[in-house]
């Protein structure tokens, strides 16, 4: 069956602000390293204005936009269902997407007045990433965002594992998950963060619901979603809420499970500056890969070279030419 797009998916529209920190800023701000916390407009504020200056990047951004964003580098049709308000920022963000080739609801859609959402992207020398988020209007991204054609006309249908913090988001996912279900299209989702995981597992399980296709999760998430602290008990486990999935382990590699065999991925070797959004395009270049009738084990291989590419340099996103010339030399496509 032809399809309009490889992937559908949804999550949250945060523009990303980074910058470089050092250590104490982070026990002068009282700010946990290497999570991504939920802050007020006022808290998000006060941190910008103890920053200063201009970010190294400001960018579209959310875990699953920069996910369909990367499908699109590597030559995917990608559509994105979120929610930006009509302030400057969202407009910033509805050209940002527009300009990476991603189809979305704001397109047709009237944008309400508020806030866009901003992600404070604080980056140290060790290249770990830590986020402070304030959703601002993609709080209230609900099922009204939900694009039942762009879905039933998609290969994979891709939630962000974030969207369980909000009550309204959590159902939008769902209701998504079930129109991809009712069309036989494949659902995909990524738990995004271990604090996810922790604080929101139940929800997490409505969202999987029956079982997904595919499961992105790091190591850490994986242990923490299986209450285990065995790698190989936790994929055991992962069995029985997804038909496939992948098991990041950073500078390890990574596990795939495609359904029969467990593929051992090695890592490439990489001097890391910036953590900011690996995982994210660690699952676009794997669904880009899937999508286009590759196997899972170079899907692996093209998302573990994505992915070292990305910590290697500032930004979630690769250039359009570094994605060819990755493409071109796992998958041989030109």
């Amino acid at each position: 069956m032809t399809t309009k797009y490889d992937v559908y998916g949804i999550g949250n529209a945060l523009v990303d602000m980074e910058y470089e920190v050092h250590d104490d800023f982070f026990s002068k701000y009282k700010i946990d390293k290497g999570l991504m916390t939920l802050v007020d407009e006022q808290r998000q504020n006060e941190l910008l204005d103890a920053l200063g200056g201009t970010p190294i990047k400001q960018q579209c951004g959310g875990s699953a936009a920069n996910t369909v964003i990367g499908v699109s580098q590597f030559g995917g049709k990608v559509f994105y269902s979120c929610k930006v308000a009509s302030d400057p920022i969202g407009n910033f963000y509805f050209q940002d997407l527009q300009d990476n080739g991603v189809d979305s609801n704001l397109q047709t859609q009237n944008r309400h007045s508020g806030i866009t959402g901003k992600c404070l992207v604080m980056i140290t020398s060790d290249a770990e990433r830590t986020m402070n988020t304030f959703l601002g209007i993609t709080q209230t991204i609900s099922r009204d965002e939900v694009n039942e054609e762009a879905i039933k006309n998609s290969k994979y249908m891709y939630m962000e594992g974030y969207l369980v913090a909000s009550p309204s988001g959590k159902e939008a996912a769902i209701h998504a998950r079930k129109i991809a279900e009712k069309y036989g299209v494949k659902t995909a989702l990524t738990f995004s963060d271990v604090n996810m995981v922790k604080f929101f597992k139940e929800g997490l399980l409505e969202m999987i619901g029956p079982g997904v296709d595919l499961l992105f999760c790091n190591r850490s998430e994986a242990l923490a979603f299986t209450d285990t602290n065995d790698v190989l008990e936790a994929r055991e486990s992962l069995k029985k809420m997804a038909k496939t999935f992948v098991i990041t382990m950073g500078e390890n590699g990574a596990i795939i499970w495609d359904g029969q065999t467990f593929i051992d991925i090695e890592p490439y070797e990489v001097k890391a500056v910036d953590s900011n959004g690996a995982g994210d395009m660690y699952a676009g270049a794997f669904l880009y890969a899937i999508t286009h009738s590759h196997s899972h084990a170079s899907a692996g291989k093209l998302a573990s070279l994505a992915a070292s590419r990305v910590v290697s340099q500032f930004g979630p996103r690769l250039k359009w030419d570094e994605t060819q010339e990755i493409r071109n030399h796992i998958l041989g496509e030109k």
